[in-house]
């Protein structure tokens, strides 16, 4: 696995990028293609947070955590995506490793044990049909705005008429996906 990392506010021992390395790299055992781990690593309002993300193929994963101690921080993230994983083996399995899931535990793993989240369906409770229309990025928010929601789906009239979705970004801002088709 080819890892990139990063630090922003914060200086970091080489030691804590190579704990990152050991642990992040343990999760290569899921992937047929070798991946690519993007770390970062940060300080904000004095808690120690650690970015990962994933890339092998067309799968992309990605987790965020913040604790107290970077180490912490870097366990919590590659747990959450071990958990993911596993969570979602069944619909992952044509993007997976066929002997991704058998290995053996040794004495060092059974702290970290955690029983498997039994597999949910994706359950859809409702469905709702409207119609689409044209308008501008800006007709869109201004929509989006009017009934208070935190996304609006339309059809982008500056592209076309290609399907696109404007939402509310949590620093405040607005936010635009495209199809590129």
């Amino acid at each position: 696995m080819k890892f990139v990392f990063t630090d922003k506010k914060v200086t970091l021992p080489a030691s804590v990028h190579a704990y990152a390395e050991k642990k992040v790299g343990k999760m290569d055992r899921y992937f047929k293609n070798e991946g690519e781990a993007s770390v970062v690593f940060s300080v904000e309002k004095g808690r120690n947070v650690c970015e990962i993300t994933v890339r092998s193929g067309s799968m992309i994963l990605r987790s965020s955590e913040s604790t107290s101690d970077m180490r912490a921080s870097i366990d919590a993230c590659v747990s959450y995506m071990e958990r993911q994983i596993r969570k979602n083996k069944a619909r992952l399995e044509k993007r997976l490793r066929t002997d991704a899931f058998e290995r053996t535990v040794d004495a060092a793993e059974i702290s970290d044990f955690a029983p498997e989240e039994e597999e949910s369906e994706f359950k859809i409770v409702r469905t709702k049909r409207f119609p689409i229309k044209h308008m501008t990025v800006d007709e869109a928010i201004l929509q989006m705005n009017l009934v208070n929601h935190t996304f609006f789906a339309f059809k982008n009239a500056d592209a076309d008429g290609a399907f696109s979705v404007v939402y509310r970004r949590n620093d405040g801002g607005y936010g635009l996906i495209e199809d590129d088709t």
